[in-house]
């Protein structure tokens, strides 16, 4: 008896030890959204505006992922004290980072350095991407420099890239820039091409091989694909043969939605032409309150997956947390389906992927992705908050008279952001006597599926006298729970409804409101986890 004792005992602590190993191996194939990056030993990681490539030729052997992007200055000081939004862009160097699953990534050195940007001066360094040149068995880096595009060489991935030209654009589309440009290789032909917009209005998109003249590295050719909308954020992938086209509104740092065009060749036509199509899944919260950045593909041995790399600019925008959103991309045949997620696993062996426990299911749940004042006659012209609806019972109608309509987002002040998140966040009010719902319904998508189970609703709130009813809800098959503010709130208070039961895939979260004339009520980050 003793020995089967003993023998239990051990089988518990293997199955034990076994379910950590799991847990640890599954942690670190999570990405997560909304907060700054670290790499794996626990430094912070700086990348914006930049690539990742997966070169033909390994480095000592081993196939691995090089990730380029710029360092500005104010990045780790905007980490350090995000309740202040800093004015300003100062380039601080291009870094590389490595990694083998897309996940732990190791800093391998700043590329680029201040010195060798700056050799012609101090000027703006913004987006970039490297080709593999293999006529000089040496990588290019194509660089956004000034009112120009700069070209770097170096030996090795890693290694320091140092100046080799700069390109004036002028002959090639009439400006002596690009717009927000990207590399791009085709991994089935091994060319690289550069992608970007007409730079001035930037209402052109165009295509170019990379190659060598006399030489040099440049661009070999100019193709324009897209003429109409002003876009930016230019970038692309390939899946199933078809080249995808992808660009932003251009609304400076701010979120934007998605959009896109797709062809049969990387030159075009892309269809439909001049038309470019908003993308599924992206108008709820614009795109993870984002901008197109770039894509990369994992091509593993069950899927091959795309993942969308939107770069939020937090430090100028006040958007939020972290610099960079990053979510899989799903397909109805050709159609890309955007998949909005907080936290989500990527397994870069197989290609597949899936919606981690510890997923935030609300979108615009801190209510950052509208950029001015809503309602806003102003390009976007909207009503409602992006995400959510408003449901006037009594008082003023929301609409686009300035005199009479409430104003249903607020712009929270430095002290506001020292506890909650970004610029922004949900006002409830009136000028006179009002009684208003603010909603939300979330639903299984048609690739992530919201689980039945118990699930925790959060939300930070403020709020002056002259509620008669001021509540938290969450509804899901017909069960209310609430959690009610009886009492006023000077400073934010985190408000919380336990064991909520979802059922059939759908849960709607909200906000009931019965007030007096100019009765004020604010509400932050909202989330909802399931337990």
């Amino acid at each position: 008896m003793e020995i089967n004792k003993n023998h239990s005992a051990l089988l518990l602590a293997s199955i034990f030890c076994i379910s950590i190993i799991n847990t640890v191996c599954s942690q670190k194939h999570n990405i997560k959204n909304d907060v700054f990056w670290n790499t794996k030993d626990g430094q912070p990681l700086n990348s914006q505006g930049g690539g990742i490539f997966k070169f033909s030729k390994p480095v000592n052997g081993v196939q691995k992922y090089y990730w380029y992007g710029v360092q500005y200055e104010e990045a780790n000081m905007y980490r350090n004290a995000p309740h202040i939004t800093l004015p300003n862009a100062t380039f601080k160097s291009v870094t590389c980072y490595s990694s083998t699953d897309l996940v732990n990534w190791t800093f391998e050195g700043d590329v680029v350095t201040k010195e060798e940007a700056n050799k012609s001066g101090k000027t703006w360094v913004g987006r970039l991407g490297v080709a593999y040149m293999k006529e000089l068995n040496k990588y290019a880096m194509f660089v956004q420099h000034g009112s120009e595009v700069l070209i770097t060489l170096s030996d090795s991935p890693t290694g320091q890239f140092s100046w080799h030209q700069k390109i004036n654009m002028e002959k090639m589309i009439g400006t002596s820039n690009t717009g927000d440009q990207t590399v791009f290789t085709d991994e089935d032909t091994g060319k690289s091409y550069l992608i970007y917009s007409y730079g001035k209005g930037r209402n052109k998109i165009y295509v170019s091989e990379i190659g060598i003249i006399e030489g040099k590295v440049n661009l070999l050719d100019c193709t324009q694909v897209f003429k109409g909308e002003s876009r930016e954020g230019n970038c692309m992938f390939k899946y199933q043969n078809k080249y995808y086209m992808f660009a932003s509104n251009i609304y400076g740092w701010d979120a934007s939605l998605a959009y896109y065009l797709v062809a049969d060749d990387i030159k075009g036509p892309y269809l439909p032409i001049n038309e470019m199509l908003v993308t599924n899944g992206v108008s709820e919260d614009f795109a993870h309150v984002s901008q197109t950045g770039f894509f990369f593909s994992v091509k593993g041995s069950k899927q091959e997956t795309i993942v969308y790399c939107g770069d939020r600019w937090a430090d100028f925008a006040g958007n939020g947390l972290g610099y960079n959103q990053w979510c899989p991309i799903s397909f109805d045949g050709q159609t890309p389906y955007f998949n909005s997620l907080n936290s989500w696993n990527i397994n870069a062996k197989t290609g597949e992927w899936k919606v981690a426990k510890d997923n935030d299911y609300v979108k615009n749940g801190s209510f950052e992705a509208d950029r001015r004042h809503i309602p806003s006659p102003v390009k976007p012209v909207q009503t409602e908050l992006t995400g959510w609806t408003n449901e006037v019972i009594e008082g003023n109608k929301i609409g686009l008279d300035t005199l009479t309509s409430p104003v249903i987002n607020y712009f929270n002040t430095e002290n506001d952001r020292k506890i909650v998140i970004g610029e922004k966040s949900l006002n409830i009010n009136d000028k006179v006597n009002f009684k208003r719902k603010t909603f939300q319904t979330i639903v299984s998508s048609p690739y992530v599926k919201l689980e039945d189970g118990s699930y925790t609703l959060t939300a930070k709130a403020k709020n002056t006298k002259g509620f008669t009813n001021l509540e938290m809800y969450a509804v899901s098959n017909g069960i209310k729970l609430s959690y009610n503010i009886k009492e006023e709130n000077a400073s934010w208070k985190t408000i919380i409804i336990k064991n909520i039961a979802v059922n059939e895939g759908k849960v709607e979260i909200g906000f009931l409101a019965d007030g007096t004339a100019n009765a004020s009520c604010q509400i932050d980050d909202v989330s909802l986890v399931k337990k």
